[in-house]
């Protein structure tokens, strides 16, 4: 997501075919390996998790990698309650290995590890099955953007550290495409943490070594170990602003065929990623699924890039022109346009409308993009010439005058980002008209938007349906970097539906849920560039069960 477009963003500071996924089979007999991408476990259950690792072999060893694993209660370091198996590290899933553990008790709190047949032990990691029946909490983290080159995962060193965390709720962009000469190269180079391989991404080789990257990172293995994680993914698992039949960087000329491409990064996903693999019969974008936290809360994680969404309205160059206005917005309005489609939609319906009939207090809906109506600021207009100037005097002439034109489309009523669900109005009161039919009104939290948002979330007719948390990034930059302060000017063009937006700011939103609040802690860390660092918070907001309130602020 851009005001213009992303992969330029920093330049102005100055500066088809389908992939089987193999199944397990028999092992050879084990070579020396190690496990240099630590431990991962996901999608939790009452009953259990998906354990997750990756064994890799020393070099001039091949061969499949034969596996234990080992489950047992945290409490108590005795072997009470051991539980352990079999599973392969296979070479056609890059040695990765992926178990699914059943026959755990609910609400409660594992520790796990492998080791490899006749060979090493993995570090630990933890886990907390979901629990079943009456309960009076949920504790959480919102993550997204995780640009490798972008900065250090201070963000992960403190959720790793966290007290109390059930969950991990990663809204996607857990890697990103581009190469060493493209987004936030220049922070990387001054950090060592240029993007392996260092050309853009392509083919299923590429997808996999950078996912083998992320996952080397200590700060990032420290928090997969702390608890489990449920992800989905946004568009640069793939390539940016990708749609059901392409993205915005995606060049078939020069990178081949999208669907071959798409194949590539979604196996590469499910190889490294604790999610469970696709479900029979199912197409592979399909990762839509939901979680049931005892009696309190039911989270629907949705998907909106790969499955059904829409091409993107877009102009010519990287703002558009007055020429372009109307057609764009034509374009915008036609009720067609999709973002979750049909099936989807319709079994987030019937997912909202058995956890209100239930009596589940909290409907929580994970979501890639914003969800809110945002107009885009006239900041000269808000602020004055001077205070305009000062906020602008990072951005080159070039900066300025792309920034200029943007401003130009808002004033005559084009969206802020395109790519939200502000680019498909039509899709987004379709989905509002679900929460209405469902008598919920869910709190929804999203990524992308390397920026933290608290928003009311109206429909066409002016009627309040939900609360929207939005998480800044992880590291990847944000319009804050450039121009300090202007979340505040974004919230000041939209007053009654952003009621907090923070643009500087790295690190993570922390979502408490009880019987009566969604208390969401906007959780901040002072730099991504060096440690060590400090943790603070930058707002707290929450909603209250039942719905028909605005959000409230809570005083941090």
């Amino acid at each position: 997501m851009t005001m213009m477009n992303r992969r330029r963003a920093m330049a102005l500071m100055g500066s088809g075919a389908t992939l089987a996924l193999p199944t397990m089979g028999a092992a050879a007999a084990a070579p020396a390996v190690r496990f240099d991408h630590g431990v991962a476990s996901g999608d939790p259950s009452p009953d259990g998790a998906i354990l997750w690792t990756r064994a890799t072999p020393v070099e001039g060893q091949g061969g499949d990698v034969a596996l234990t694993w080992h489950v047992a209660p945290v409490e108590g370091r005795d072997a009470v309650g051991l539980r352990t198996g079999r599973v392969s590290a296979r070479a056609a899933r890059d040695f990765t290995a992926k178990v699914e553990v059943t026959g755990l008790q609910p609400g409660r709190e594992y520790r796990y590890w492998f080791e490899a047949v006749g060979g090493p032990r993995s570090g630990e990691g933890r886990f907390r099955t979901l629990p079943r029946g009456r309960i009076e909490d949920v504790v959480v983290a919102v993550v997204s953007c995780q640009l490798f080159p972008g900065g250090l995962f201070n963000a992960y060193d403190a959720i790793a550290k966290a007290e109390r965390m059930d969950a991990v709720l990663h809204l996607g962009d857990y890697i990103y495409e581009y190469g060493a000469e493209g987004y936030g190269a220049d922070i990387g180079r001054k950090l060592n943490r240029l993007p392996e391989p260092a050309h853009e991404i392509v083919t299923l080789a590429d997808y996999r070594q950078r996912h083998a990257q992320v996952k080397r990172d200590p700060d990032m293995q420290a928090a997969h170990a702390r608890t489990a994680f449920i992800c989905v993914w946004d568009d640069h698992e793939v390539a940016n602003d990708d749609w059901i039949g392409g993205a915005e960087n995606h060049q078939p000329a020069i990178e081949g065929d999208w669907g071959k491409r798409k194949a590539a990064a979604m196996q590469a996903y499910f190889e490294w990623m604790p999610i469970r693999d696709p479900r029979p019969g199912q197409p592979w974008e399909a990762i839509n699924r939901s979680f049931e936290f005892g009696d309190l809360a039911t989270l629907v994680m949705v998907e909106t890039r790969l499955l059904a969404r829409s091409k993107q309205v877009h102009g010519r160059g990287d703002a558009p022109a007055p020429d372009e206005y109307a057609a764009m917005m034509n374009e915008r309005a036609r009720p067609e346009r999709e973002l979750l489609g049909a099936g989807q939609l319709d079994w987030i319906e019937r997912t909202l409308t058995r956890s209100v009939k239930a009596g589940t207090p909290w409907q929580v809906i994970g979501n890639q993009v914003v969800m809110a109506r945002i107009d885009g600021p006239d900041l000269e207009k808000q602020m004055g010439p001077a205070a305009y100037a000062k906020l602008t005097e990072r951005l080159t002439e070039t900066g300025r005058q792309r920034l200029g034109e943007a401003q130009a489309s808002y004033r005559a009523g084009l969206p802020l980002n395109f790519d939200s669900w502000d680019g498909y109005p039509a899709a987004r009161e379709r989905l509002y008209a679900a929460f209405r039919r469902a008598g919920s009104h869910p709190v929804v939290l999203s990524g992308d938007s390397h920026a933290a948002w608290a928003n009311d979330l109206y429909d066409e007719n002016g009627t309040l349906v939900a609360a929207e948390f939005a998480g800044t990034s992880v590291t990847s930059p944000s319009w804050g970097d450039m121009m300090p302060g202007i979340g505040r000017e974004i919230a000041a063009a939209n007053p009654r539906t952003v009621r907090f937006c923070d643009q500087d700011d790295k690190g993570w939103l922390h979502l408490t849920l009880t019987r009566d609040t969604a208390t969401a802690r906007y959780m901040t860390v002072s730099t991504v560039l060096a440690k060590p660092y400090a943790q603070g918070c930058a707002a707290i907001w929450r909603t209250r069960a039942g719905g028909g309130a605005p959000i409230e602020a809570v005083t941090v």
